[in-house]
């Protein structure tokens, strides 16, 4: 009698757990979709378009079928993202084109305000235009959509004020020096060594586009970086345009260091070094920027499949694919990222999203306080 007793109750215990539990459950599943539309309704009524299920994505993909964008990765790590993605998504087919600097986004802007860019289902951005490209944009609210895990994107790659725009990538700037010219003890341990005597006359290479002294900024402040900059142009720099020149310069031995070349093309360049003197190092701050900028156009044909492309480009694999291929060049934030790695711990003058719009307006700044060196270009 006792022994069925225990057992009953045993049954009864078991009956009241499982109860819980599914009724628990059900409360949880209630409460996630009653949070999925409050952000739905929230953001259709700011004018967002806001798709309720990763399937509801998946779905409008299969329908469409293919995906064209226009991209700034290079193409070997295009081709290693368009494999791996099309081994997830099979039934899309994606195509690109290269789209590389200033001039280039240009001309695609005027395009795009002339309505003639209509090819596109989703395009890179440049931070120098940020603002203007925010008309020709698709509002897909891709910062709600990551909060409700409908996207797998890590929220911090999403603009927080135009939630349409994601980044996929960090650019930071060091300094590149051939250790065979310059001993490591005599290399700047901080910013303030490029204005000692000894780095003086030639001593030492800067790019005329000044994209590494404009990302002072958030460290220094305005004042604080064109105070910098003069004091640079003060040295009396040579002056080059574009970091591989100055890689062939400093490998070549003409010339011993360089300040703010892009530090993911120093690395590059050391990789291919068969002198081995190529050296990169990295000075705090680290001066630092959120780059390749996405939107889904508003004129896509196929949007569904950009979001597939977004989230898969964010996602680990994808991350560790830029890496790879674009050396170094993965989000600053995102889990386990090599970016993410190179820079943990350290201080960080970092161009980012509330600060983005400025790009432009940093770089003129900086270029003015250089005294507009187009003349010295090259020399």
């Amino acid at each position: 009698m006792q022994r069925s007793f225990s057992r009953m109750a045993k049954l009864v215990f078991d009956f009241t757990a499982l109860a819980l539990w599914i009724t628990g459950s059900s409360l949880f599943a209630a409460s996630a979709a009653t949070s999925v539309l409050k952000a739905k309704q929230e953001a259709e009524a700011q004018g967002y378009v806001f798709p309720a299920t990763h399937e509801e994505i998946v779905l409008a993909a299969k329908k469409e079928g293919k995906l064209r964008v226009l991209t700034s990765l290079q193409p070997k790590t295009f081709k290693a993202m368009a494999a791996s993605f099309k081994r997830h998504y099979p039934f899309i087919e994606v195509s690109a084109e290269e789209i590389i600097g200033p001039d280039s986004h240009h001309r695609f802007l005027l395009e795009a305000k002339a309505g003639t860019a209509t090819g596109w289902d989703a395009f890179n951005m440049a931070p120098e235009f940020y603002p203007e490209y925010i008309p020709h944009g698709k509002k897909f609210d891709l910062l709600k959509m990551a909060l409700q895990k409908i996207l797998a994107i890590p929220p911090a790659m999403i603009d927080p004020k135009y939630r349409s725009i994601i980044s996929l990538a960090t650019t930071i700037y060091g300094v590149g020096y051939n250790r065979n010219l310059i001993p490591e003890n005599r290399v700047p341990k901080n910013w303030e060594d490029f204005l000692k005597p000894e780095f003086k006359r030639k001593r030492f290479l800067l790019d005329v586009r000044p994209t590494g002294l404009a990302n002072f900024v958030p460290a220094l402040g305005e004042e604080g970086m064109v105070n910098y900059a003069r004091d640079i142009a003060l040295q009396e720099p040579v002056w080059t345009r574009g970091s591989s020149r100055g890689f062939v310069a400093l490998t070549g031995g003409e010339h011993g260091l360089f300040l703010l070349p892009f530090y993911q093309a120093c690395l590059r360049s050391k990789e291919k070094d068969l002198s081995n003197s190529l050296q990169c190092k990295l000075i705090e701050p680290v001066p630092a920027m959120l780059r390749n900028f996405n939107t889904i156009a508003n004129t896509a044909r196929n949007p569904y499949s950009g979001l597939l492309w977004f989230e898969f480009q964010a996602s680990v694999e994808g991350q560790k694919i830029i890496d790879e291929y674009d050396g170094l060049n993965s989000f600053i934030y995102a889990p386990n990222s090599g970016m993410a790695k190179a820079t943990q711990g350290k201080k960080l003058s970092l161009n980012s999203w509330d600060t983005i719009q400025n790009t432009g307006k940093w770089e003129q700044m900086a270029f003015k306080a250089l005294g507009f060196p187009r003349g010295e270009e090259g020399k």
